[in-house]
């Protein structure tokens, strides 16, 4: 028979399965490395086998451990339900990275708070799924949005995600640009010319990739690194600096000095997910899937037009979520 088991130590097995790292986990907990050190020995020596497989380089789970993984984060649900029941006070903030308020996740996130106005939804401005994914993993985020594909399998098996919008995807131009004048831009037009899509930006990758995808079947070039513009105004100034095109999507915000133009032939999707980290129940995360699924139903948002590109890998993930 399996011994009583104290929710610290299940926590402190819980952060160093989500860091692989006792220094960092002992420091999300508060807690010296040696104390944390002893509470998972004695966790081991409570459940009879090991946890992790602990080298001078790297940590890793054992069998057993990714099999008392799903335990632990259902005890410890329970442990912070039963904790927020009795404390008089409400559930902790939820954090939830955004690239812009104006886009889906954004109004996702409005809507959100409209549904739950007694919980704290609180914004981060990040940008790029790759980044956010491991920061939820690491337990700094809770949700965010973006292309799941993109994302390392490892790091998407610990992940939980919810379809919310097929985006069609834009150009961004220099006002001044040839095409400009045009009410959409066929990918045809763009070909030969390099499109800047994030390359370089280790927070943007799933982005990046999507990009090379597209450009390879339409004779596009990937634009190389360059600076990453913050702010409309170092927007602007790299913008007419460089003239290099910039993919992006029809809900893209205003930048000063540049046209948004959708592109066509065919229509190109970004496929939009909420994204969060398996096992968590939070109200403000129930929230976010109802505003997102309402969303969705009233303007459509996960219809694909006929003949829309979009990767299969993609396409399979949105169908499987």
């Amino acid at each position: 028979m399996v011994p009583d088991i104290e929710p610290r130590l299940l926590r402190a097995f819980s952060a160093v399965a989500e860091e692989l790292h006792f220094t960092r986990a002992a420091a999300r907990l508060y807690v010296a490395q040696q104390a944390l050190s002893r509470d998972i020995r004695r966790l081991e020596r409570q459940l009879g086998t090991e946890l992790f497989v602990r080298t001078t380089r790297q940590v890793a789970l054992t069998a057993d451990g990714e099999r008392l993984r799903p335990y632990a984060q259902t005890v410890l649900a329970a442990y912070d339900d039963l904790a927020t029941a009795f404390s008089g006070t409400g559930p902790r903030p939820l954090l939830v990275d955004l690239n812009s308020p104006d886009m889906s996740g954004g109004r996702v996130l409005a809507r959100a708070r409209e549904l739950a106005p007694d919980c704290e939804l609180m914004a981060r401005f990040e940008s790029g799924l790759t980044g956010a994914a491991a920061e939820i993993l690491a337990g700094r985020l809770d949700a965010s949005f973006g292309r799941v594909a993109g994302l390392d399998p490892a790091v998407r098996a610990r992940l939980a995600w919810q379809p919310v919008r097929y985006e069609p995807m834009a150009v961004v131009l220099p006002d001044d640009h040839p095409l400009a004048d045009r009410d959409e831009v066929e990918l045809s037009a763009l070909a030969g010319q390099a499109l800047y899509a994030g390359a370089g930006n280790p927070r943007t990758r799933e982005w990046t990739d999507l990009a090379a995808l597209l450009f390879a079947e339409h004779g596009v070039r990937l634009a190389p690194p360059a600076p990453l513009a913050v702010g409309a105004e170092e927007f602007r100034r790299v913008m007419a600096k460089s003239r290099t095109p910039v993919l992006a999507v029809v809900g893209f915000p205003a930048m000063p000095g540049t046209v948004l133009r959708p592109l066509t032939g065919p229509v190109p999707l970004s496929p939009v997910a909420l994204v969060w980290r398996r096992g968590l129940r939070h109200p403000g995360l129930d929230a976010l899937r109802t505003a997102a699924a309402r969303l969705a139903a009233e303007e459509d948002w996960l219809a694909v037009p006929d003949g829309a590109w979009l990767p299969e890998l993609d396409a399979a993930l949105m169908r499987g979520a």
